[in-house]
């Protein structure tokens, strides 16, 4: 990878705005999906309350067929265990359409996309090829059936153009399998056994997730000479000085060992270099001792540093950079220790701002007020200043909330409204299959974006229709995700959220499962009487008397905001 700072095009600035108020308000609820256009980022973004949208990059939008087969992987596979077409040029292509924007997304987050193991497995469901992306083969490079770095300097710079950040997924603990045309890393980088028993901190850490899935020795200091194999890519593709060559500076600079997981954490460090990348989402966290999370993050938010010196017009906010992890089986309730069995672990402490929560999918089946009120407890007292990234559905997670899709609107509410950071896993705004027949394991969760089902199936856009609601609504208001929750009324159901830092105050109230027709919604404690109020879901305006607001509608949904003065 070349280690030259690349110079991204200038963005916009960014100034909240409400969105103007149509004087048809039947047009508004029956109108066609929004543009994008009318909707402004917020420049008071917070980590604690961001909305992530994630996506298999090569199952979201194919923008450049042209480079769908490489490396000929052109064997049959089992069900949805091939290549796909979807690139990084599909999702440029979407941020540029709106898509995300009018979703309320304000950070993107997709399955890896450095340069995959060329040849198939086949491990009794039919031949497989890394089109998730999780199989590396070259940190260096980008696969080329994703796209090229170009396309990748030209995702971050549209993105970055619409208030979007970028995640880039990372692994650091395993290499891709062995193939007919993947050789095995030296012995010195990877072990192939034992095979993880998860009972202990060292047979979770010191062994293979599963058979033919290497294991970087991520533990070890002891210094290491590059995999002839790689070495002769290199010296191939005529970029073997150059890499050597930033390889030196690296280790001088940091003095750190020659030992494998270094060399990982400059080649992932790179591509926020070279590209500006706002974070990582981190793989397989809790298969790699703790101390080196820590060494990835010291890395990484000094590249970060650095690339908003070099690129102060291009710089979004004044955020640091972000660390996402997945410590599988994580959830709220353990607050910051995880554990192993015999002995806990803070991965809080070791480089993480956030971690995914598994347990939003179980707490799902709850009432609302059960929900948020314990997640807005422990995320301002057990995780004061840290956060959880909630999801109800995800690419491995065999049990996810509502895998049969019979409530799409009660899935927007939970997520998008449960305080945290909320991911949205591509799909879950139309209601896309998660049981595909003649699929085994993880493949039925990964089908192709139903993008077809928008035009012909009206109940696809009526589901995204409301997801788009929320998800811009809670854009708007980091009190959503990162304030504090109270409950009005239990029935009407209302609540309110309050955020307050030195620099900025948000305060809303929302109404749930309310009734059809004439309905009244306290806002007491929160807005004044005589104010004027914006419900953001079905385009009216109210004023409050006597604590109150009222609204007549068919809609039993409320999102009350202060009114544009």
């Amino acid at each position: 990878m070349k280690s030259n700072i690349l110079t991204i095009l200038s963005i916009f600035l960014f100034v909240a705005c409400q969105p103007t108020v149509k004087e048809n308000k039947e047009k508004t609820q029956n109108s066609s999906l929004t543009t994008g256009q009318a909707v402004t980022p917020n420049p008071n973004f917070q980590w604690e309350s961001a909305t992530i949208y994630f996506l298999l990059t090569d199952r979201f939008n194919n923008g450049n067929p042209s480079n769908d087969i490489n490396y000929g992987r052109d064997q049959e596979t089992g069900k949805l265990r091939g290549f796909m077409g979807g690139d990084i040029q599909g999702i440029i292509q979407k941020i540029e359409d709106g898509y995300f924007t009018d979703l309320g997304v304000n950070a993107i987050w997709f399955t890896p996309v450095i340069e995959q193991v060329h040849g198939a497995t086949d491990e009794g469901t039919g031949n497989t090829y890394a089109y998730h992306g999780y199989w590396a083969k070259d940190w260096t490079s980008l696969d080329p059936n994703f796209g090229t770095e170009e396309d990748l300097r030209n995702l971050v710079k549209k993105a970055h153009e619409k208030g979007i950040r970028v995640l880039l997924d990372v692994v650091l603990n395993h290499t891709g399998p062995v193939t007919d045309q993947d050789p095995l890393w030296p012995q010195e980088w990877v072990r192939t056994s034992p095979t993880c028993e998860f009972t202990t901190y060292e047979n979770t850490t010191n062994c293979t997730l599963v058979e033919n899935l290497p294991d970087i020795l991520t533990e070890s200091n002891t210094a290491v000479k590059l995999p002839d194999a790689l070495l002769a890519k290199w010296k191939k593709e005529g970029r073997l000085s150059e890499e050597l060559d930033e390889l030196d500076v690296f280790f001088n600079r940091t003095g750190h060992p020659r030992a494998p997981r270094f060399y990982i954490m400059k080649w992932l460090t790179d591509y926020i270099h070279q590209f500006g990348i706002d974070g990582f989402r981190v793989d397989t966290v809790k298969h790699v001792n703790e101390n080196a999370w820590a060494e990835l993050y010291t890395e990484a938010a000094a590249a970060f540093k650095l690339w908003k010196q070099k690129n102060a017009s291009l710089v979004l906010d004044d955020n640091p950079f972000y660390m996402v992890g997945e410590v599988y089986n994580y959830g709220i309730s353990s607050g910051r220790d995880f554990d192993f069995g015999d002995k806990m672990v803070d991965y809080y402490a070791n480089g993480f701002k956030s971690l995914i929560n598994f347990e939003l999918k179980t707490d799902a089946e709850k009432d609302y007020e059960t929900i948020f009120k314990k997640y807005s407890k422990l995320l301002h007292t057990t995780l004061k200043d840290k956060s959880v990234v909630n999801y109800l559905t995800s690419h491995d997670d065999g049990q996810p909330f509502d895998k049969e899709r019979n409530d799409p609107f009660r899935a927007a509410n939970v997520l998008l409204l449960t305080p945290g950071a909320s991911q949205i896993y591509y799909g879950d705004e139309t209601a896309r299959n998660l049981t595909i027949e003649g699929t085994q394991g993880d493949a039925t969760l990964r089908s192709f974006m139903n993008w077809n089902e928008l035009d012909s199936i009206p109940q696809t856009k009526n589901i995204l229709e409301h997801w788009q609601k929320i998800g811009r609504f809670r854009n708007d208001h980091p009190s959503i995700g990162a304030g504090i929750h109270n409950r009005l009324t239990e029935k009407p159901y209302a609540f309110s959220r309050y955020f307050s830092n030195e620099k900025y105050t948000d305060k809303v109230v929302i109404g749930l499962d309310l009734p059809n027709g004439k309905k009244s919604i306290s806002v007491k404690g929160i807005f004044g009487n005589g104010t004027k109020l914006y419900d953001r879901y079905t385009d009216t305006y109210v004023v409050v008397a006597n604590q109150q607001v009222e609204l007549e509608n068919e809609f039993n949904t409320a999102l009350l905001e202060l009114a544009e003065q």
